[in-house]
């Protein structure tokens, strides 16, 4: 039997490499390694399905004894994957697939020459800033009959450049999810006030998207 290979997927936050990576999980059948962790359980979580959970004595014993591939100290937990865990699939054949951030996939490719190390890189201030304006572009467009322009504060467009950079996700998720949270809030705003035209100013505050004020 042929020996398996080995992909890793890397790259900062905000890259889309969780995006990619599920698309190759449903796509091509191609199973994420399961990491281990020194945590506790999350409610729903299957020991061997979503981590292998050890100790962190035992995390720390594993990593003296050279065991783990890669690892990191995450808000005081510990997230690795074991040798043991890769190398048993690549001998049964298997195409194993390890979603890591940068650090982890060079500890990878220094001990596991072999693998194919896929790099993304994050989208730049710019990139976001534009994306940003190209949504509020449409949206406006779409309330051109009803008199409705849409504006955004620095406030508003400091968090969408903000979250693109620390969400696990790609531009074009990024701006799903900004147009449906001003989508949501125009649409409430028009339900309070039919009749409201004119400039609308789209404002960040308290951990959300609010209608700051608005001009006829």
């Amino acid at each position: 039997m042929s020996l398996g290979a080995l992909y890793v997927v890397s790259g900062p936050s905000g890259a889309g490499k969780s995006t990619v990576c599920k698309l190759v999980r449903e796509r091509l059948g191609i199973n994420l390694s399961i990491s281990a962790t020194s945590r506790k359980p999350r409610n729903g979580e299957q020991e061997g399905v979503d981590y292998f959970f050890i100790t962190t004595e035992e995390f720390e014993r594993k990593i003296k004894n050279g065991d783990f591939l890669e690892y990191a100290n995450v808000h005081g937990n510990y997230y690795g994957t074991l040798k043991s865990e890769v190398e048993e699939r690549l001998q049964r054949g298997e195409k194993v697939l390890l979603e890591i951030d940068v650090q982890g996939g060079v500890q990878v490719k220094e001990k596991f020459p072999e693998a194919n190390l896929v790099f993304f890189k994050t989208s730049t201030k710019e990139e976001l800033e534009k994306i940003s304006e190209l949504l509020i572009k449409g949206l406006s467009k779409r309330l051109e009959d009803r008199n409705i322009t849409i504006k955004l504060t620095k406030k508003a467009m400091a968090k969408i450049v903000e979250d693109g950079s620390i969400k696990e996700y790609g531009a074009r998720p990024l701006k799903r999810s900004i147009q449906k949270n001003i989508e949501d809030l125009l649409s409430e705003e028009l339900l309070r006030n039919p009749e409201l035209s004119g400039i609308i100013n789209i404002d960040y505050k308290n951990d959300k998207f609010v209608v700051k004020k608005t001009k006829r």
